[in-house]
């Protein structure tokens, strides 16, 4: 996959409407998100900029939960595009020099596609996965197949980890934000990997680096205000929360894999 420019060029939301968030503010339709009706202007903002309702997703799954190639394909590219989507329209990213979005989207859309099909349920059966992957490399080397089922394995269970911890839409979106906004570049044999493949690009030379972190930890301190206000008899949920991320980079460094798959 190739992130073009004009992926992020063209936001919904304009960097104007973005004020500075201050105090508390409802949800403009009124309805509680898991009991809370009021969050955090900012993280109000970051919901407000998904593209889609996670219900329309269900729409690319049968009602029996088994999903054939045609669905996951479906699935896998609305995925991927709410992640695009979603950053386009969030506070501050439309602000950055465009190269720095496409750094920032080149670094971490995987990461981004994960937590969306945790957050969407996405089942995940193997057969299916490995028949989509056929249509791209048919035969499939036996050695291939073996690598291949274990890329899934390690994505499912990423996924099953952030679902057995019943991450709300609000935390959902804070998480997002801290792998969007992350200036952290890979190491030297990382890059020296990437440049094997086409589909992955490297994320070096952002132009400000001291903001980006500095809207990173602002996206992790409203996680943080929002973890101990909703879930203070759970003093251990923001660090759980956070602690998931590094583990997103185990999925997201499988190359073979999301050539496959996407």
């Amino acid at each position: 996959m190739g992130m073009r420019r004009e992926a992020v060029q063209r936001g919904r939301v304009p960097p104007t409407q973005h004020p500075g968030f201050p105090g508390q503010m409802a949800l403009t339709n009124g309805d509680p998100l898991n009991g809370h009706t009021y969050l955090s202007s900012f993280i109000s903002m970051l919901i407000r900029a998904e593209p889609y309702p996670t219900s329309r997703y269900g729409q690319c799954m049968q009602p029996n939960n088994i999903m054939g190639i045609e669905n996951i394909c479906e699935l896998a590219a609305r995925l991927l595009f709410s992640a695009v989507e979603w950053a386009r329209n969030i506070p501050f990213f439309p602000d950055l020099q465009v190269a720095d979005q496409v750094a920032l989207l080149r670094l971490s859309w995987s990461e981004l596609f994960v937590l969306n099909a945790a957050q969407c349920s996405m089942p995940l059966h193997v057969a299916p996965l490995l028949a989509a992957a056929g249509l791209h490399a048919s035969p499939m080397a036996a050695d291939r197949v073996v690598a291949f089922m274990d890329h899934i394995r390690i994505f499912q269970e990423q996924v099953e980890k952030l679902k057995a911890l019943h991450v709300d839409s609000a935390e959902y979106s804070c998480l997002k934000a801290i792998v969007l906004f992350s200036s952290d570049l890979r190491t030297p044999s990382d890059r020296q990997s990437d440049r094997q493949s086409t589909f992955w690009k490297d994320a070096c030379g952002l132009s400000d680096v001291a903001h980006i972190e500095g809207l990173q930890e602002k996206s992790q301190c409203a996680l943080e205000e929002y973890v101990r206000s909703q879930y203070p008899n759970q003093p251990t949920r923001f660090g759980k929360l956070l602690l998931r991320l590094p583990s997103l980079r185990t999925v997201s460094a499988q190359n073979n894999f999301w050539e496959i798959y996407l």
